[in-house]
C-alpha cells in the first residue's frame, strides 16, 4: 500500500498506517513502567558505557540503503557494503537503475546479498515513482507521523527502518527496537510477553521520554551486545541487574545486585 501525495507535496496516512491505528488494542497488554526507572536505566547506561550519543547524521535516503545493508550483520560489514555500493553506483539514479544480479555482487561483503539487493532496488524505483526523484530532503521539514507513515509504506520498510531514519537521519526523538533492544527491554520486563516489534515500538514511545528515546536506543544496543546476551546474559556484570526482574533467574537465589549507589545488596531468596 502507498502513501497518497498530499495537496502541498505531503504524504497522507494510508489506512493500515494510521499513526495510533491498533493501538486502543495494545494498550491491555502494555506493562505498567515506572518514570524514576526509566531515567534510573538512562543513567546508568550513560555510567556504564560514556556518553551515548547517535552516529553520524546522513541523508535519509542513505539512512534506508544502510539499515537494509545493517540487517542480520555486523556493523562492519554494512559499513564495508555500503562503501561497496557507493563506490560501484556512485549515484542514486545510477542504483535505482541497476541490475539486481549488479547490485548484489556489490554488496556480497554485507551478507543476504540476494535479500538485500531487491529490497533496496524496489525502495528507490518507488520513492522515484512518487517523487519524481530520488530525494526525500522534505522530510527535514515534515512532522515525525507524516514521516513515519510514509516510509513505512515502502516496500519492506518497517517500525524499526522507519525509526533509524527518524532518529539518526533527522534527528527526531525515535527508540528503534532492534533485536538487541527487543531483547533486552523484554527482560526488564517493559514490552508485554510476545510482543512484536510493532507492538514493541509502540509501548516503548509511550514508556520512554521524547529527550531520552535516541540515547536509551544507544545505551540498550550496547547492553545487548556486551552483556545482556542471547542464552545466558551476564548478569552479574549487568548494572541494570536489581531492577531487572529476569535477572534472578540467572544469578540464583543469593546473589548479589548493583543498586543505584553503587554499593552490593544481597537478593532475598
Amino acid at each position: 500500500m502507498s502513501a497518497r501525495r498530499g495537496p502541498a507535496g505531503k504524504a497522507s496516512a494510508p489506512a493500515a498506517f494510521a499513526p495510533g491505528a491498533g493501538r486502543a488494542r495494545r494498550d491491555a497488554s502494555a506493562p505498567a513502567v515506572d518514570p524514576a526507572t526509566v531515567r534510573e536505566v538512562h543513567r546508568r547506561l550513560a555510567r556504564r558505557f560514556g556518553p551515548l550519543d547517535p552516529p553520524r547524521r546522513w541523508d535519509p535516503v542513505e539512512e534506508l540503503v544502510l539499515t537494509v545493508l545493517s540487517q542480520n550483520t555486523s556493523d562492519v560489514n554494512s559499513d564495508r557494503a555500503f562503501a561497496a555500493l557507493r563506490e560501484r553506483f556512485p549515484t542514486w539514479e545510477a542504483l535505482a537503475s541497476a541490475r539486481t544480479d549488479d547490485l548484489a555482487d556489490a554488496i556480497r561483503v554485507g551478507g543476504l546479498a540476494n535479500v538485500k539487493a531487491p529490497r533496496i532496488l524496489a525502495i528507490l524505483d518507488e520513492i522515484r515513482g512518487r517523487e519524481g526523484s530520488i530525494d526525500l530532503s522534505w522530510m527535514r521539514q515534515a512532522p515525525d507521523d507524516e514521516v513515519e507513515v510514509y516510509l513505512m509504506s515502502l516496500p519492506g520498510v518497517g517500525p524499526k527502518t522507519a525509526a533509524v531514519v527518524l532518529a539518526f537521519s533527522l534527528g527526531r526523538p525515535a527508540l528503534p527496537v532492534d533485536t538487541h533492544v527487543h531483547r533486552v527491554v523484554g527482560r526488564l520486563g517493559w514490552i508485554g510477553p510476545g510482543a512484536g516489534a510493532a507492538a514493541a515500538h509502540e509501548m516503548l514511545k509511550r514508556i520512554v521520554p521524547p529527550r531520552l528515546r535516541v540515547p536509551m536506543h544507544v545505551g540498550l544496543i550496547r547492553l545487548g551486545r556486551e552483556i545482556c546476551k542471547p542464552g545466558r546474559p551476564r548478569c552479574e556484570e549487568c548494572p541494570l541487574n536489581d531492577l531487572c526482574p529476569t535477572a534472578p533467574r540467572y544469578l540464583g537465589a543469593g546473589a548479589t545486585g548493583t543498586q543505584p549507589s553503587g554499593k552490593r545488596t544481597r537478593r532475598a531468596p
